[in-house]
This record gives structure tokens, C-alpha cells and sequence, in this order.
């Protein structure tokens, strides 16, 4: 009986329509059902995404001021003209700057209240509610909170540091200054974020390698170093990725707080891709920087994937 049974099912399942892919049977219903499903999502990435980074390479050969109708053919030179651009290249710069400051700062302060935080202290839920308030608090109440903290006069960032007897600077309004006060600023708001990260990511280290290891008589740092830390690179990757891509498209700060100056000290790239595009009326040389800006982007990201292969392990 058993064997009958056995052939039976053999039979049933050679006479069900397939499809062979890459060596693996999917019937045919599911790949409808997959299809009905991703069409929603492909039509919304068509027109959004794919069709939006065409017409934006198209619109960066054309001289389409937003009024004419038309869109004049200038080929390449709106890129001969954006790599001799020397405000282009500060704000390139700017932007770098911008964006290492804020990694760098907002990651390590942030692994440092995330292990302060996932030790068994008094109030523990309300203060990882307190550090991460600042993140989800839009953009622009942030940045003109920062605004009056700056201030030179009624400031309270300069009213603490007078009450040490330092004369404080005019930080908004000093090239010297300005792009340091955009960077504390973006780590104030950004910390929230990498410690709640980095809390997720100690919380899934195994409790059982930390015992074994303080058994074996490690002390806090060497766990930290040689076991914590490692598993932690994942962690350290994702947050790297995600906050790279947020700081190299920061605009609103700089709309708000200091609109590229004084000088150009604060330009970056996507204020001045909407200072060409918006104010100057230069929709394609705006576009040819956002594809330059595209390309740098993904050439980052590419980058760091390839890199990851030799610091990430994963567990």
C-alpha cells in the first residue's frame, strides 16, 4: 500500500505545469502571484525613481531655463562647464567635511551612550526616549532651535561658555565657525538614531560568549575589544551606509540656518543644486550636478560594500 502511495505522489507531482529557472521549479501560479504583487511597486519605482533619473540625465545635456517649452541640446557642455566650476568643487568639499564630522562624532557618541544604556541604570527608558527624541523631531524645528542657541548675543551655547569667561563666537556668522556649528547641530540630532542602532545590536550579542570571557578572567575593555566590538561590525556597517547617504544629502539645515554662508563656508551639494536649478533658473546645469551627485553616491556605496568584506563578520 505504502509503495502505490508513493507512486501516486511521483505521478502528481510530474504532472504539474512548471517553470525551470536558474535550475529550481516554481509553478506557474506562484509567478503570477509574485507578479501581482511587485506590480504595484515596479509601477511606482518606474515612474518615480527609474523614469525621474532618466529625465534627469536627459534634462543635464539641455539648457531648460523651467519657461521655454522646448529643451535646448547643449551635449556635454554643461559637465565641461560644472569641472571647471570652482564653487561646484567647494561644495563638494563642504560637503565631505560636513559629512565625516557628523559620522565620525555622532558614531562613536552614539556606541558610547548605547553601552552606557544597555547597562541596568535608573531611568534607563525614559533617557534612550530623551536621546532619541531629537531624531524623529522634523528637520527644519531642530534647525531653527539651533538657530537661537547660536546666537551671539542671547544665544545659550555662548551664555555657557561665558559663564566659564569665554567670549564665544559668532558662529553662524563666521566662516571660521559655521560649518562646525552645522556639524553639532546634525550630531545632536543624528546621536538618537546610531545609539538606538547600536543598542539593537548589543542586545543580539550571545550573553554566553561575555561570561565565558569574564570567567576566563577578561576585563571590561578586552570583552569589549576583542568580542563586543567585532560583532558589532554588522552594526557598524549598516549605521556607516545610512548616515553616510543622510549627511551627503543635508539641505535643510543649511536652508535654514545659514543659506551656504557666510562666504560659501557652508555651500553643499544640494543646496547648490537648488540655488542653479531654483533661484538661478538653470535646470539643466542643475540636473548635470545631481547626476554627478548620483554617481558619487553609488561610487561611495559601492565602495564601502567591497570594503565591508574584509572588517564585516557576521555571527
Amino acid at each position: 500500500m505504502s509503495e502505490s502511495l508513493r507512486l501516486q505522489a511521483v505521478k502528481s507531482r510530474a504532472a504539474r505545469p512548471a517553470l525551470q529557472i536558474g535550475g529550481t521549479k516554481y509553478a506557474w501560479s506562484h509567478l503570477w502571484v509574485a507578479a501581482l504583487f511587485l506590480t504595484p511597486s515596479l509601477i511606482i519605482f518606474g515612474i518615480f525613481i527609474y523614469y525621474a533619473l532618466g529625465f534627469n540625465i536627459f534634462l543635464s545635456t539641455t539648457s531648460w531655463n523651467f519657461l521655454t517649452p522646448d529643451f535646448p541640446s547643449v551635449g556635454f557642455d554643461n559637465y565641461i562647464r560644472l569641472f571647471n566650476d570652482a564653487r561646484f568643487w567647494r561644495a563638494l568639499g563642504n560637503t565631505a567635511v560636513f559629512a565625516i564630522g557628523t559620522i565620525s562624532f555622532s558614531m562613536v557618541l552614539g556606541l558610547l551612550f548605547a553601552l552606557m544604556l544597555n547597562e541596568k541604570i535608573p531611568a534607563r527608558g525614559v533617557l534612550r526616549t530623551i536621546f532619541f527624541t531629537p531624531y524623529v523631531t522634523t528637520t527644519a524645528a531642530v534647525a531653527l532651535l539651533w538657530v537661537w542657541i547660536f546666537d551671539p548675543r542671547y544665544g545659550l551655547l555662548n551664555a555657557a561658555l561665558a559663564l566659564f569667561g569665554i567670549t564665544g563666537p559668532r558662529w553662524l556668522t563666521d566662516q571660521n565657525w559655521a560649518m562646525t556649528a552645522l556639524i553639532i547641530m546634525n550630531v545632536w540630532k543624528t546621536l538618537g538614531y546610531t545609539m538606538v542602532i547600536y543598542l539593537a545590536g548589543l542586545q543580539s550579542i550571545p550573553r554566553d560568549l561575555l561570561e565565558a570571557a569574564k570567567i576566563d578572567g577578561a576585563g571590561r575593555w578586552a570583552s569589549f575589544r576583542y568580542i563586543t566590538f567585532p560583532l558589532l561590525s554588522p552594526t557598524t556597517f549598516f549605521i556607516l551606509v545610512t548616515t553616510l547617504l543622510s549627511a551627503f544629502q543635508v539641505f535643510d539645515q543649511v536652508a535654514i540656518m545659514t543659506q551656504g554662508g557666510p562666504v560659501g563656508s557652508t555651500i553643499v551639494l544640494n543646496y547648490y543644486i537648488y540655488e542653479q536649478a531654483f533661484v538661478n533658473m538653470r535646470a539643466g546645469y542643475g540636473a548635470t550636478i545631481s547626476t554627478i551627485f548620483f554617481l558619487i553616491l553609488l561610487s561611495i556605496t559601492v565602495i564601502q560594500v567591497r570594503l565591508s568584506r574584509r572588517w564585516v563578520h557576521y555571527q
